[in-house]
């Protein structure tokens, strides 16, 4: 199926993979959504797609988890710390440190698209939101942005109306952080029934899970690209050909 395009997908969007947190190599010293995985993606030819976590003081760190201990030798939530506290801590005993999003939007430079994850709670908080949107919004570069929460999706058309903007999700919510989710609102993620209020440009899509109703019908009826996360492996690869539009992916080089 050939990729289609909303009014507000441009093609960059899916015209090359999309590095998973950079192109990242933990044992060579490179870790996941740091500066060094930010230029391996540039070098390669690659996207980027990078998460970002709200510090103390409000500043948008790029990092993935909620708790610094898998990857620093801290071992807090992110949001207790200042974004200059954080920015000491080294990586996967790497010499790279956590980036701001404003380090990280000025190391890329415009010179490949970079798709930005906004991480939730599902408390309602915009205020990672809001600043990750005034940042992208005067980013001089191919940029969009994503979030598996729903009101932070909606919340950008505000925000950002300019920018595209994505719903991350899943069909099989196996992951235990859905279990304190209300049940309405894990079959509206599961089902994308909360279409009329986000209204995405795009989708991202767990690739085990495809396909899936959303993905196809959001493809030929409403002309919203798909990509698909996160594909380590020539099966799953297979399934990002035949059912999406471009893929993010790890562990290898396309």
């Amino acid at each position: 199926m050939s990729p289609q395009a909303s009014p507000n997908a441009p093609a960059w969007l899916t015209a090359q993979p999309i590095a998973h947190r950079g192109l990242h190599d933990r044992a060579g010293g490179v870790p996941e959504n740091t500066l060094a995985a930010a230029e391996a993606a540039i070098r390669g030819g690659y996207a980027i797609e990078c998460d970002v976590q709200l510090s103390a003081d409000g500043e948008a760190m790029v990092f993935h988890d909620e708790t610094l201990g898998r990857l620093t030798t801290a071992e807090e939530a992110v949001g207790a710390r200042s974004a200059a506290a954080l920015g000491a801590l080294t990586v996967a005993g790497s010499a790279e440190r956590i980036p701001t999003l404003p380090a990280f939007l000025e190391r890329i430079g415009g010179r490949t698209p970079l798709v930005i994850e906004v991480k939730s709670r599902y408390t309602g908080d915009l205020r990672l939101t809001e600043r990750v949107a005034a940042l992208a919004a005067a980013y001089d570069g191919p940029v969009a942005l994503k979030s598996f929460d729903p009101r932070l999706v909606a919340a950008l058309r505000a925000l950002a109306p300019g920018l595209p903007r994505g719903i991350v999700a899943e069909t099989r919510q196996d992951d235990p952080a859905y279990a304190a989710l209300a049940p309405s609102l894990r079959r509206a993620l599961s089902d994308l029934l909360h279409f009329d209020e986000t209204r995405p440009d795009f989708l991202s899509w767990r690739v085990d899970d495809l396909p899936c109703a959303p993905t196809v019908l959001c493809r030929l009826l409403g002309q919203r690209p798909v990509m698909t996360w996160t594909v380590r492996n020539p099966d799953q690869r297979r399934q990002a050909e035949i059912h999406a539009d471009q893929m993010v992916f790890e562990g290898f080089c396309p």
